[in-house]
């Protein structure tokens, strides 16, 4: 199957926080891909200015629905919120 929806989350996490974040990262990538619908890849990118997860899904509807799992609103933004200084950008994109 392949990728045919993107949701980019962006998060300004000072250099200091980053470990912390990827610790989060690669606690809930392997449930994120075994457990969520459609869940297809998860990578995380890192800029000076800030960091991004890019997540894979099978669709824009599945990658919408994952934001309201539990995996997502209880585990990883509790674990993220406090280390980020500016609230995360969220988009969603259609592969063309």
């Amino acid at each position: 199957m392949s990728v045919k929806a993107y949701l980019e989350i962006t998060l300004y996490i000072e250099e200091k926080n980053r470990p912390a974040a990827a610790k989060v990262f690669t606690d809930y990538r392997d449930p994120f891909l075994k457990e969520i619908n459609g869940a297809l890849t998860k990578d995380l990118l890192v800029r000076d200015e800030d960091v991004q997860v890019l997540h894979g899904f099978d669709s824009p509807e599945n990658a919408q629905a994952y934001l309201e799992t539990d995996l997502f609103t209880k585990d990883v933004v509790t674990g993220l919120q406090p280390l980020w200084f500016k609230d995360p950008e969220i988009k969603i994109y259609t592969v063309a």
